[in-house]
């Protein structure tokens, strides 16, 4: 599903115009990348986490030269699905 069949999805499950869908989607993605900015991680109960997580330095090989880089440190955003939610899906509730 790419993120136009989600937005129609959305607006139908939701009984939205396509266009309040795809307002609301913007505006919550957005919104998680507005306060992952902060440093605040997100937790949404039954649905997951958004956080930051540190990316130590290190060293890593150019697959074109073969040469050695120096990969710099770094955040980067990640998601970790809540037990609620993986239930959900795998039908264990």
């Amino acid at each position: 599903m790419n993120k136009k069949q989600f937005i129609k999805a959305l607006a139908d499950k939701a009984n939205f115009t396509q266009k309040d869908a795809g307002l609301a989607f913007e505006a919550f993605a957005a919104t998680i990348a507005d306060t992952l900015k902060t440093g605040e991680k997100i937790s949404i109960d039954g649905f997951g986490t958004f956080e930051l997580k540190k990316k130590e330095a290190k060293q890593g090989i150019n697959p074109k030269t073969k040469e050695k880089i120096m990969i710099p440190a770094g955040v980067t955003p990640v998601f970790k699905f809540g037990q609620s939610f993986k239930n959900l899906v795998s039908n264990k509730e």
